[in-house]
C-alpha cells in the first residue's frame, strides 16, 4: 500500500492524548520535550495537528485565544513544529494557512525565531517588537522596598482585573490555571492593592519567569528577585527589549542572553493593552 502525501494528510485537533506524541515532536526536533509546559497550552488552548501513518506527529502547533470564546479578541499562535523526516516540504506552511483560515477575522501575535520568521512573513505576519529570552543563575536583589507575597486565592479575581488591563483582553482560561501549572504565584502590593504579579514554572531545569506584570521597572525587580529567592533553579524568562532598565538589572544578577525572537502580528498593527507594564509572557508560545 502506497503512503498518501502529505498534502492528502487531514490537519485535526490535537488534545490531551496526543501529549506524548507532541512531546516526542520537539524531541525530534531537538528540543527539549517540556511535557508541562505541552500539556498546560493543549488545556487552555486548542491544538492542531496532521497524523503520521508510520506513527506520531507530522507536525503541529498550539493557538491560545483570549477574550470571548465566540468573539475572541487575539489568538496566540506557537509550538510550530515539523518533523525532521517531513521538514522543508511545505506543511508547515500548510498548517500555518489552516489556522489562519479557522481564525478567520481574529488578530493573531506569535514570537518568530530567525528561522521561522521568513514562513510567517509570507503568510502576512509583520514584526512589531522583539523580546530577548534571559537564562541562568540570578543572585537576588534584597535592596527594593515593594512588598511582595504569596498570592492567594482571594487574589485571583484582582490579578484577572490587572492581567486584563495590561494584555488588552481577558485571559481568563490562561491565568486560572496558573495556581496549578505554577510552582510560584506571586503578587506586589502597595496599600492593599495589586500592582503587578508574577509566576515561576518548571520548565525542564529551570524556573520560567512568566508572566511578569508590574506597575513598574521597580516592582518587576521586587517580583523577580522573590521568585528567585525562592527556588535553587536557574531562572528563564523572555523580556520586551523596550525594558531596557530591567535588561540591564537582570543581566547584571547573573543572566545572560540566550537569544532574540520577533514579536509578529496579524490583522493588528501592535498588540492590544499596555507594554509599559508587560514585561515578560507566560510563555512565547501563549503570548
Amino acid at each position: 500500500m502506497s503512503t498518501p502525501s502529505l498534502a492528502a494528510l487531514p490537519i485535526r485537533r490535537l488534545t490531551l492524548r496526543d501529549l506524548t506524541a507532541c512531546a516526542d515532536l520537539s524531541e525530534d526536533r531537538g528540543w527539549p520535550r517540556e511535557e508541562h509546559k505541552w500539556g498546560f497550552l493543549l488545556a487552555a488552548g486548542k491544538g492542531f495537528g496532521i497524523d503520521d501513518p508510520q506513527g506520531g506527529l507530522v507536525t503541529a502547533c498550539v493557538v491560545t485565544q483570549y477574550g470571548s470564546w465566540e468573539r475572541p479578541d487575539l489568538g496566540a499562535i506557537g509550538m510550530v513544529l515539523v518533523a525532521e523526516r517531513h521538514a522543508r516540504r511545505g506543511v508547515g506552511r500548510r498548517l500555518m494557512r489552516h489556522v489562519v483560515s479557522t481564525m478567520g477575522t481574529t488578530p493573531l501575535t506569535l514570537h518568530a525565531t530567525p528561522n521561522g520568521r521568513p514562513l510567517y512573513e509570507e503568510l502576512g505576519f509583520k514584526v512589531t517588537g522583539r523580546a530577548e529570552m534571559l537564562m541562568g543563575r540570578f543572585t537576588p536583589d534584597s535592596r527594593t522596598g515593594v512588598l511582595t507575597r504569596d498570592a492567594t486565592a482571594e487574589d485571583l479575581p484582582s490579578i484577572l482585573r490587572l492581567d486584563e488591563e495590561v494584555f488588552g483582553a481577558d485571559r481568563t482560561p490562561l491565568i486560572t490555571r496558573l495556581p496549578a501549572f505554577a510552582d510560584q504565584l506571586r503578587v506586589a502590593e502597595e496599600d492593599g492593592r495589586i500592582i503587578g504579579y508574577t509566576a515561576a514554572w518548571p520548565n525542564m531545569d529551570t524556573h520560567v519567569v512568566g508572566p511578569l506584570v508590574a506597575r513598574d521597572t521597580e516592582t518587576a525587580k521586587a517580583l523577580i528577585s522573590s521568585l528567585a529567592a525562592r527556588t535553587h533553579r536557574p531562572l528563564r524568562t523572555d523580556i520586551d527589549v523596550r525594558h531596557e532598565e530591567l535588561l540591564t538589572w537582570a543581566k547584571a544578577r547573573g543572566l545572560a542572553s540566550v537569544a532574540f525572537n520577533a514579536v509578529m502580528t496579524y490583522g493588528i498593527t501592535e498588540l492590544p493593552g499596555d507594554w509599559t507594564r508587560r514585561f515578560a509572557p507566560l510563555t512565547v508560545a501563549a503570548g
